[in-house]
């Protein structure tokens, strides 16, 4: 089991990927600006954002090791992070209905006194069934979508609204687990579990 690990992340469904592959870990929420840079891609903006959250944290953890994630959702090239309210949830939902939408994350790890700094970014595709609108209401009025980019939860309530997916699961939940266990291995470090890809 890989001890001595931050995750820099308050989310629930990253919490339940990483304990699944045999970490143990605690939990320290960064607080930093996520704001998306649209100068550059949503590629690059969710692995600056990931470094940004892992040195926020290794800066005063110096001894641990530090992993971040950021994920945003990609519909026309546009960047979808997190609904700010209601209205903005069906929104989000609204454009998404019917539509194949990138699920983009960037992954990063820190650990200052090993002199770690890697990050990476990985990509995978859902397809959205169309979506009634009275269904769009009733699943934003049950607060599940509120803290989650794109406002959906793919192992949740929008599971039924899925046609299709490209790539990885782990990935549209928010933390790609097959990319992070490739980048844990090349640092030394062995993990118990594969990745699962079926959830």
């Amino acid at each position: 089991m890989i001890k001595n690990v931050i995750l820099a992340s308050s989310s629930p469904r990253r919490r339940e990927l990483l304990a699944e592959a045999g970490v143990e870990f605690e939990i320290i929420a960064p607080h930093v600006d996520e704001t998306a840079d649209t100068t550059i891609s949503p590629e690059e903006n969710a692995r600056i954002i990931a470094e940004r959250k892992a040195e926020a944290i290794s800066s005063t953890r110096r001894d641990k090791l530090i992993i971040a994630a950021d994920t945003m959702v990609v519909l026309d090239g546009e960047m979808i992070g997190k609904p700010v309210d209601t209205a903005d949830a069906i929104q989000m939902l609204t454009k998404l209905s019917g539509r194949k939408h990138k699920v983009v994350t960037g992954v990063a790890m820190a650990h200052v006194e090993r002199g770690v700094l890697w990050s990476g970014v990985e990509t995978s595709y859902t397809l959205f069934r169309p979506i009634p609108h009275e269904t769009i209401v009733a699943y934003v009025k049950s607060g599940e979508p509120m803290d989650k980019a794109g406002a959906y939860a793919v192992q949740g309530q929008a599971a039924e609204w899925i046609e299709g997916f490209e790539g990885s699961v782990s990935n549209i939940i928010g933390l790609p687990m097959e990319l992070l266990t490739r980048a844990l291995r090349d640092l030394g470090y062995l993990l118990e579990e594969e990745p699962s890809q079926c959830r």
